[in-house]
């Protein structure tokens, strides 16, 4: 399963939006309709499932599905 693949149904699991259905440009609150609680849950689980740190700062400034996608295979690259 590619990481992109595993990404995204890792997001649907906090949202109504089917894995197929999801683009670059959705942001987390107004299109997936994540809370704050939502949003740290899924941060976790992408820590835990890709074996990835998150910085606090860097995972504030992450509003659409591609802002987390880009940050996450940079840290999966480092």
């Amino acid at each position: 399963m590619s990481n992109e693949k595993k990404f995204k149904e890792i997001i649907a699991q906090y949202s109504k939006v089917k894995p197929e259905e999801m683009t670059d440009e959705m942001r987390f609150r107004e299109d997936l309709g994540f809370t704050s609680l939502d949003f740290m849950s899924f941060l976790g689980e992408l820590e835990d499932s890709f074996d990835i740190e998150l910085e606090e700062e860097n995972a504030a400034s992450v509003y659409t599905i591609g802002e987390a996608l880009d940050l996450m295979n940079k840290l999966i690259e480092e």
